[in-house]
């Protein structure tokens, strides 16, 4: 058992995301967050924002954008690299990748994804 786990594949470097997207099924749908304790609600959004196309890709902020976001002096739980495998894993999402800015902003206009996906609990 020497080979990493297929979901692995999935982890993008923003430097390499446009490129690798570039491979993916159009509509590509994106969307962000922390994801640090990955609950129910997260798998579900995930799986329905994933319907709104063929392909989803997901961006998590790194752990000091996270401590940014004031949402605990403690978070994140888990780090960047536990929170972007455990992302990657699930079926529903094609790649994922990370930002360090406190919007993906830079990221969404590199890539131009078709559907652009938020969860309830952010305003538009």
């Amino acid at each position: 058992m020497n080979s990493a786990p297929e979901f692995e594949f999935k982890l993008t470097p923003p430097q390499d995301l446009k490129a690798r997207a570039a491979h993916l099924p159009r509509p590509i749908v994106f969307t962000n967050g922390v994801f640090d304790l990955l609950h129910r609600g997260h798998v579900t959004y995930l799986a329905q924002a994933r319907a709104l196309g063929r392909s989803l890709i997901v961006a998590l902020n790194d752990d000091a954008s996270t401590r940014r976001l004031n949402k605990a002096p403690d978070r994140p739980i888990h780090d960047l690299a536990d929170r972007t495998a455990v992302i990657a894993a699930l079926e529903s999402v094609s790649l994922v990748t990370w930002f360090s800015d406190d919007t993906p902003l830079a990221l969404i206009e590199s890539l131009s994804p078709d559907v652009l996906a938020k969860g309830g609990d952010w305003p538009v």
